[in-house]
């Protein structure tokens, strides 16, 4: 199947705008330091910014829940209509992204085909997912999809590019923002692949060859929300070309250097004991983490709380010392194993790897259009 991941039509703030305001962390960071973004918030004030256009999950069990979602439908619609986006037509964005550590991850963003990709179980499809989707989830995802004007990438992709074909083989142009994102996240800088440029990396996407092109890197129920949104479409009639038949995502080189697995722990809150710390080592990291959920779900049976997954051994030790909490602390997933795993074993659990430390993730900073 050729066509997999093309150019899009993709919206960017105009120029002036403060881009270290436009970017936002990916929502489901800082689930437990909510502060993070409420600081985000006074430091944004009124600026344009994608803080506006996304709901942090460190917010989804709050009371004013429903207002904040009319908020961010409304402010997308706003956006739109006012002078806040310029449109880059039928282009790549050729991204690099300057971690804590210095290293550079490149990747490139554009548009994934929903066709190609299918994260039910026993599906074999040339894009896969890599954990677990709990359909569960889903139905509130679609219904703000449903309803959203925009979306903007929390999506990463992996593809095993052992020779550097697709990246390697990019000549980006125009420099469309370089800047310092919000709060030590990092650097980041976006080129234009349009043209002739974008038509060399196109083929060489098409190129690639296997049983499996792409897998998840993150955002694994964000694309099955789309994934979702797009069949229930179709199913009434939608067109072969409706821009929902995408989804906008970041595609890395899983062989690059800067992309570095790291565990997510499994931390207990609000219980009536508290203060231990299990570090579970040995065997297949698959089955290490199928074991910390079971642990963790008897804990909180018996002792009561709530369990959240942590980024960052520092934080998870922290958040355990506190009183009424527990964790348990995981190793990281080898990166080669994940193509391998996946074709001969399927999704590993839920949350069983991170790519990067917390303001390592993605940031949003591409918009498109999705109705």
């Amino acid at each position: 199947m050729k066509d997999i991941f093309t150019p899009a039509d993709i919206l960017l703030p105009r120029e002036g705008t403060d881009m270290t305001c436009w970017a936002a962390l990916a929502c489901d960071q800082f689930s437990a330091r909510r502060s993070y973004w409420e600081d985000m918030d006074r430091t944004v004030g009124d600026k344009p910014s994608a803080l506006r256009l996304m709901l942090p999950e460190a917010y989804l069990n709050d009371p004013d829940l429903a207002a904040r979602k009319a908020a961010m439908l409304r402010t997308m619609e706003e956006y739109l209509v006012g002078d806040v986006f310029r449109e880059i037509k039928d282009s790549y964005v050729y991204v690099e992204r300057t971690l804590q550590n210095g290293k550079i991850r490149r990747g490139l963003v554009g548009k994934l085909d929903l066709e190609a990709y299918d994260w039910t179980p026993g599906s074999r499809p040339l894009v896969r997912s890599t954990e677990a989707t709990v359909p569960e989830r889903l139905p509130t995802r679609v219904e703000l999809r449903r309803q959203a004007a925009l979306e903007m990438p929390h999506i990463v992709l992996f593809m095993d590019d052992p020779t550097d074909t697709v990246l390697g083989a990019a000549e980006p142009g125009e420099t469309l923002y370089d800047f310092e994102l919000y709060a030590g996240g990092g650097h980041v800088r976006g080129r234009r692949l349009s043209g002739p440029a974008a038509e060399a990396v196109r083929a060489a996407i098409d190129g690639l060859d296997g049983e499996m092109i792409f897998a998840m890197g993150d955002g694994n129920h964000s694309l099955a929300a789309a994934k979702s949104h797009w069949e229930q479409l179709k199913a009434a009639g939608a067109p072969a070309d409706h821009p929902a038949r995408y989804a906008l995502a970041e595609l890395e080189n899983l062989r690059d250097d800067a992309v570095e697995f790291y565990p997510i722990h499994r931390v207990a809150f609000g219980t009536d004991a508290g203060g231990s710390v299990r570090e579970l080592s040995g065997g297949d990291t698959g089955a290490l983490v199928a074991e910390a959920d079971e642990l963790a779900r008897a804990y909180v049976a018996e002792h009561g709380g709530y369990v959240d997954y942590i980024h960052g051994e520092d934080e998870a030790r922290a958040m355990a010392a506190r009183p009424g909490g527990c964790a348990w602390l995981l190793p990281a997933l080898d990166k080669a194993e994940l193509f391998p795993h996946i074709l001969r074993e399927g999704n590993y659990p839920k949350k069983s790897f991170s790519v990067g430390h917390a303001l390592d993730k993605r940031w949003y900073v591409e918009c498109r259009r999705i109705r």
